[in-house]
């Protein structure tokens, strides 16, 4: 079974569990899995279409799948997922001193 890494963010649904494990051939079919133990991780993974979000990275092992096959990128029974949602926002502030150092 590959072993999925849950965010924290979605924790809750999983209760509190890191890591998971499913069994399944392909992301699209882990998907499925996951909202079958865990009823309402797949509409945080997936938009009304079916397919991924697009705030929403999964990487298999240290490969992100939109380089792969997608959705229909296959898993091994060792395989790693990793769900990893997209960060935004804040902002960025430069400090005096870097900014004396900069102008220098």
């Amino acid at each position: 079974m590959a072993t999925i890494r849950i965010p924290t963010p979605l924790r809750r649904l999983t209760g509190g569990q890191a890591k998971v494990q499913v069994s399944s051939g392909t992301i699209a079919e882990m998907v499925q899995m996951l909202d079958k133990n865990y009823p309402g991780l797949k509409d945080r993974l997936v938009d009304e279409t079916g397919e991924i979000k697009r705030f929403v990275n999964f990487f298999v092992n240290v490969t992100e799948i939109r380089t792969l096959q997608g959705e229909a990128t296959a898993l091994n029974d060792d395989d790693e997922v990793s769900i990893i949602p997209a960060m935004a926002g804040g902002s960025f502030a430069l400090s005096s001193s870097v900014i004396s150092r900069r102008r220098s």
